[in-house]
């Protein structure tokens, strides 16, 4: 199931936008998932070293608020929350790589993921509407549009 060179260079710039979009993500959460891990076991200054690695602005608003919330939860949670930010980054570095790649599988399994959660989100919305959560469900929604039009358009080329 290769790919004709000369379709995937019409439209690369999109997939290499989500892509990145995954990768930062992915990033992003494997960085809070060892600092939650580490604050579970009560490494407070490692998880430190690790925000400083990681370029986090100290004066982050979302930042404090999460220090904030982590000593009252117990340490099993902690753990889930670990597991479950570590489960997420593997996901969004595996979607990433695979669009990066081009792959055809990659774009499906966004697909699916991304697709999965919009009715979460519109749930969320009608809870607490918020500006930022209308442009998350909107860009969610160009991203799943996107990738189908993409393995559509890539499957009519084969």
């Amino acid at each position: 199931m290769r790919r004709n060179p000369a379709n995937l260079k019409s439209h690369p710039r999109g997939l290499m936008l989500i892509a990145t979009f995954k990768l930062l993500k992915g990033l992003m959460l494997l960085a809070v998932g060892i600092m939650v891990h580490l604050v579970a076991r009560q490494e407070a200054q490692e998880a430190q070293g690790w925000a400083d690695l990681f370029r986090v602005d100290p004066h982050n608003h979302y930042l404090h608020r999460l220090l904030e919330r982590i000593p009252t939860i117990d340490a099993h949670r902690l753990h889930q929350l670990s597991v479950g930010t570590f489960v997420y980054s593997a996901l969004f570095l595996t979607e990433g790589v695979g669009l990066y790649l081009r792959k055809r599988w990659a774009e499906i399994l966004t697909v699916i993921s991304t697709a999965g959660l919009i009715p979460l989100e519109v749930y969320e919305l009608v809870q607490h509407f918020t500006a930022l959560r209308v442009l998350i469900l909107l860009f969610n929604i160009a991203v799943v549009a996107y990738l189908v039009f993409e393995i559509r358009r890539i499957s009519r080329h084969q």
